[in-house]
């Protein structure tokens, strides 16, 4: 069963891990090898994600005990991060995160929620009611990433 619950401090380096680990193998296959290495570099500055991770206050989906994805939601319905492991896509970790979120923008005083979606987070946002604003490059050293400016109407 999904638990779903609040970031601690201590999840950090986990939550990192998790993240550069889905974009080399899950989002590879619609990215170049060059912009993957420029979007999950494997120099780990602690210093940055520590105040990063702690700033966007992600909830964590776990399965046994095992982190298994992570999600935030800002004030204003930004969505920055959504990941889910590589080992666990398909299991509904990300359905429940995603469900999470739209759920806690609910009575808040937003008009969207909206995220920059990957290639290959397109059709799991679409399922989920967000439309493709604009699509966009993401500028990350000396690559530009397309992804997608998408967004669902915070009543939706």
């Amino acid at each position: 069963m999904i638990k779903l619950r609040d970031f601690k401090k201590g999840d950090e380096r986990e939550l990192w891990q998790l993240k550069m680990d889905t974009i080399k193998s899950v989002n590879a296959k619609d990215y170049p090898q060059e912009q993957i290495k420029a979007w999950a570099p494997d120099e780990y500055i602690a210093e940055r994600w520590l105040k990063r991770a702690r700033e966007m206050n992600p909830f964590i989906a776990e399965l046994d005990g095992k982190i298994v994805g992570f999600a935030d939601i800002q004030n204003d319905g930004y969505i920055d991060h959504f990941f889910c492991h590589h080992e666990y896509q398909g299991r509904g970790i990300g359905s429940a995160l995603m469900q999470h979120l739209v759920d806690k923008s609910k009575g808040k005083l937003i008009p969207r929620v909206y995220s920059h979606v990957s290639i290959t987070a397109k059709p799991f946002f679409e399922a989920f009611e967000f439309s493709v604003v604009k699509q966009q490059a993401m500028t990350i050293g000396d690559q530009a990433l397309i992804n997608f400016l998408m967004e669902r109407k915070a009543d939706s």
